[in-house]
Parts: structure tokens; C-alpha cells; sequence
């Protein structure tokens, strides 16, 4: 059997061992105590214990005074430290927070990662009344404006990858083909929130160079009904297009 036919010909059962652990304390909000892990991976609680010690002194896991343990937030220290996303980040945080000033509205960035789009900025607007998403939430390809900008701008091969790699994997139908087709010859999406009643995603490409998507800029518009003088959705997709090609220019 040839190394790429085996994938584990390499396997570092330590390592393994330690992802397991910070996989499984990631999708819990108030963390586990050590026989809870022990017992979700299958493991003896004197192999959990030596793990969790070093995860706990290398920063990735605290224990809490419950006698649980979570995760801290070193690995999105990690992440963001990545010069590219840090220098995309640098480039767009001013841009987003003049349209957030000007337009009323909350808007975030997001890039993809492994079958979705994961936020790694979001800036309120200047009132009390947001709708927002906290930054790292993972959101969908297939449902959102952000995907829909994604999978749009994407060559085939790839977007298929993409679609591929989703939790579960989800196929190209032809309606959504279709209204991938409307969306990369207008440049932009503008559709009705399949999450929130009354929201409308507004979602613009982040472009480098040769025309590949970087990251997407949102905006979840929401009408104010108590501010007469706020830009209309209309005018606020004008405003976040203008954004995104602003920050396009500064990252070709």
C-alpha cells in the first residue's frame, strides 16, 4: 500500500490523543470533568489526566473551580496570529467600522474553512439596536448570503470540494445553481435571512488577486423603524459594495 493509499502510516497516537480532547471540549459550553472525557473518548482516566496536565499548562485548556475543564481561547490566538488572515484583518477593521458608523448597521467578515465560512471579525454598529454574529461562529455554504458569495465566485472543481466537506455533505441543486449564476453577474447577494424573520444578508467578495474570493463582508440589514434618518437596504448595499471593492483594491 502506497503513503497516500495510508493515511495512518504516520499516526502520532499522543497527538491524536490531545485533539481528541480539545474537539470534544470546543463543542461544550460549560465544560467536562475528567471521567466525562475519559468516558466520551473511550479512554482510561490516567491517560485523560497526564493530557489534560500538559493541555492545561501549555494554555489550551483551563480547569475551572467546578473541577471541569474548557478551552481557552489560545488556538483563535493562533489563528488570528497567521500573518495572511492578521494583514486581511489589518487591511479591512477600519473599512468596517466606517461603514458600521455610516450605515447603522453591524457587519462581519468571514472566511472558509473546511466545509463553511467561520467569522473572523465582526464590528457592531453605533446603536443599541444590532443583529450580529459572535466571531467564530462556523455558518453554512448553502443557505446564507456569505456562502452563496463563496460558492459563487468559486470555479466548479472547487466549489464542488466545498460542498463536499460540509457536516453533512449537501449537493449543488439546480435552484441554488441558478441563484449562483444571479449572484456572481451582479457581484453581490441580496437575500431574505433563512435564520432570522425580517433580515435581509447582504454579502460582498473580498477579492485577491487573479479574482479569488479571500474572505466575504456581511451586513445582516435590519430596517429601524425608530431612526428616520438611517440608510434604507437599498443604500446600505451601495455603501457595503463600495467596502468590499475598497478593501479588494488594498489586498490586489
Amino acid at each position: 500500500m502506497s503513503q497516500l493509499e495510508d493515511p495512518d502510516k504516520y499516526r502520532a497516537p499522543a497527538l491524536d490523543k490531545g485533539l481528541d480532547i480539545l474537539e470534544l471540549l470546543a463543542g461544550t459550553e460549560e465544560g467536562l470533568s475528567q471521567a466525562e472525557i475519559a468516558k466520551a473518548l473511550d479512554r482510561s482516566p490516567n491517560e485523560i489526566y497526564r493530557m489534560l496536565d500538559r493541555l492545561v499548562r501549555r494554555g489550551y485548556v483551563r480547569r475551572t473551580s467546578a473541577d471541569r475543564y474548557e478551552v481557552t481561547l489560545k488556538l483563535f490566538e493562533l489563528a488570528y496570529a497567521r500573518p495572511p488572515l492578521q494583514r486581511l484583518l489589518s487591511q479591512a477593521l477600519p473599512v468596517m467600522r466606517r461603514f458600521a458608523r455610516d450605515a447603522e448597521q453591524a457587519c462581519h467578515l468571514a472566511t472558509y474553512d473546511r466545509g463553511a465560512l467561520v467569522v473572523a471579525a465582526q464590528v457592531d454598529g453605533p446603536g443599541y439596536w444590532n443583529v450580529s454574529i459572535r466571531v467564530g461562529s462556523r455558518i453554512s455554504l448553502v443557505n446564507t448570503g456569505s456562502g452563496h458569495i463563496l460558492l459563487a465566485f468559486a470555479g466548479p472543481d472547487e466549489r464542488r470540494l466545498m460542498l463536499d466537506e460540509q457536516d453533512p455533505p449537501e449537493g449543488l441543486t439546480a435552484a441554488l445553481e441558478e441563484r449562483l449564476k444571479q449572484v456572481r453577474r451582479q457581484g453581490y447577494e441580496n437575500m431574505p435571512s433563512r435564520q432570522i424573520a425580517a433580515v435581509s444578508n447582504l454579502s460582498v467578495p473580498i477579492l485577491g488577486p487573479m479574482g479569488r474570493v479571500l474572505a466575504v463582508l456581511t451586513c445582516p440589514y435590519s430596517e429601524r423603524l425608530d431612526v428616520r434618518t438611517a440608510p434604507g437596504r437599498d443604500r446600505v448595499m451601495e455603501m457595503l459594495i463600495g467596502c468590499g471593492e475598497e478593501i479588494s483594491q488594498v489586498r490586489g
